[in-house]
């Protein structure tokens, strides 16, 4: 039996797979071998590491350093000089540590990869997702067998959801334990579980990093969702062009297959549960509930008028529990280590933590995972490194496309539910898009609008009709045509929009409307008073 004195990780995504991880991956296990050393070091794919846009990351422990913009040609030096002199490789492009030197020695402490209160993402970049027996050793599917072995009934299951505090990570923050309650009390003889992976938020990806990263933390939640409202099926209604989370999501399903943890009779216990993947088409209104359920169904993918609710009038009219990816991801850490646990993290109404996706003008843009009531200012500096190339701070974009522009005022507010309400801004999809006092609010409104535009199923005149007259206004706007009262209309188009819109689409638009012109006015009246400026930019 050999010994494995090191690992050498390698964050395996669909941006890795872009930047050429996987002939990096096959040129280590080369030069591994050609050096004798393939059986004491181990080359493990595993989850999203969690910093972006730094092509191939590598990391080796027990050393814990960090190399990014690793290319093929650098496994040679990482091999000869890291692994068999115990040197660190300087001849590769790498971050910088806390004393400035060239190399990732302090890998807790540098940006997106400092140390986090991770829940969950606690596997991603530490576990291979492909070994399920591996994620097992590491505490995967804990929960459920906790809920088998100790007989915990259904609604002891939905009572300490509901204790824990957890609300929806898909936008709306609504009560997970109060939804899964509605369910498991409504009528029918069939009812249903369906993870909302259709991630079609502009800046968003923490829910394709967790399929990614963690696929078999949502199977278990899935399970232990159907256990909990009655439901023997389970979707994950997933983007197509999330492949390569697709892929793993379905390795994931026949592995938990071939252990009995999923299907008929789950660990001989009588529990049966299934799970099946429906790919969605790009549609970004299938990301509302009814429009994914309607496409699931075969159908268009557009809103149904509420009342009724999935709840009660679901999947085929059947009571349905409708869940984000992150949102589910809590669960099995909820029932494992107890509703009081979990509390304390967070605050007091808006328990836990919270994955973020940071963008923009940033030095490390990424994904993190930080307690609820975090601070943006201690987002935006602490974990993405501050604002790159020291430019000053502008403003940050909250929530994803349908979120709030906040300005440098607004700094200190605490990312959680209730403190972003009171400044009428939301948590959203979780994306923090950072921009720079160079950026011009009204090209980022501009390209929101033309973005809603695009995705409007055209089901309801006042987004259909809304969207459009709003993507004129701004675009004459923009190109120095425009005059100061048609800031008036946008208000009084996008408010007459979230009164009269089927869903959320239509319903949101005020949000980065009203915030662009109540708090960056300037940057319209700039444009709005250049009359000679004929620029005519790409629309």
């Amino acid at each position: 039996m050999s010994f494995q004195r090191m690992h050498i990780l390698i964050p395996m995504d669909e941006e890795a797979i872009q930047n050429g991880a996987l002939e990096v991956k096959r040129r280590l296990k080369k030069e591994l071998f050609k050096h004798g050393v393939e059986d004491e070091v181990k080359v493990l794919e595993t989850g999203p590491v969690g910093i972006s846009g730094r092509g191939v990351v590598l990391i080796v422990y027990p050393d814990r350093v960090y190399y990014y913009n690793v290319t093929p040609k650098d496994t040679k030096c990482i091999v000869e000089q890291h692994i068999l002199k115990g040197k660190v490789c300087e001849s590769v492009e790498n971050s910088i540590d806390g004393e400035g030197r060239k190399n990732v020695v302090d890998y807790e402490n540098i940006g997106l990869t400092r140390e986090q209160p991770r829940v969950v993402l606690d596997k991603c970049c530490i576990v291979n997702t492909f070994d399920i027996e591996e994620v097992i050793a590491r505490g995967g599917y804990a929960a459920l067998e906790k809920i088998l072995e100790e007989k915990i009934s259904p609604e002891q299951v939905i009572e300490e959801i509901k204790k824990s505090g957890l609300r929806g990570r898909g936008g709306a923050g609504f009560p997970t334990g109060l939804k899964w309650e509605f369910t498991r009390k409504a009528e029918g003889d069939e009812k249903f579980v369906i993870c909302n992976a259709d991630e079609g938020e502009p800046g968003t990806y923490k829910d394709r990093l967790i399929l990614e990263g963690d696929p078999h933390k949502l199977l278990e939640a899935m399970i232990i969702a159907g256990y909990a409202v009655g439901a023997k099926k389970g979707y994950i209604y997933i983007r197509g062009e999330y492949q390569l989370s697709i892929d793993r999501i379905n390795r994931a399903i026949q592995d938990a297959k071939k252990f009995s943890l999923l299907g008929e009779n789950i660990l001989e216990t009588g529990l049966n549960f299934d799970i099946e993947v429906k790919k969605g088409a790009g549609a970004y209104v299938c990301g509302e509930e009814t429009a994914l359920i309607e496409s699931l169904e075969g159908k268009r993918g557009q809103p149904r008028i509420k009342p009724p609710y999935p709840v009660t009038h679901g999947l085929w009219q059947k009571p349905t529990v409708v869940n984000n990816v992150e949102t589910l991801a809590n669960v099995p850490a909820i029932i494992l280590n107890g509703a009081d646990w979990y509390r304390t993290l967070g605050t007091e109404k808006s328990p836990g933590t919270k994955v973020f996706t940071v963008l923009g003008d940033v030095e490390y843009p990424g994904l993190i995972e930080v307690e609820m009531g975090t601070p943006l200012r201690e987002i935006i500096n602490a974990y993405g490194g501050g604002v790159k190339n020291g430019k000053k701070f502008k403003a940050a974009l909250v929530g994803g496309a349908a979120g709030v522009f906040l300005s440098d005022k607004l700094l200190d507010v605490k990312m959680d539910f209730e403190n972003l309400k009171e400044h009428m801004a939301v948590l959203g999809s979780g994306a923090i898009l950072v921009m720079n006092e160079d950026v011009s609010i009204v090209e980022m409104l501009f390209s929101i609008l033309k973005f809603f535009a695009h995705e409007s199923c055209g089901q309801c005149s006042p987004c259909r009709i809304g969207t459009r007259q709003l993507l004129e206004i701004i675009y004459r706007i923009k190109t120095g045509e425009g005059e100061e009262g048609d800031l008036e209309k946008m208000r009084h188009i996008a408010e007459t929009m979230r009164n009269l819109s089927l869903c959320p689409l239509g319903q949101s638009v005020i949000m980065p409307v009203a915030s662009a012109i109540n708090n960056f006015k300037e940057d319209f009246l700039e444009k709005i008073n250049k009359k000679n400026n004929k620029e005519v930019l790409y629309a």
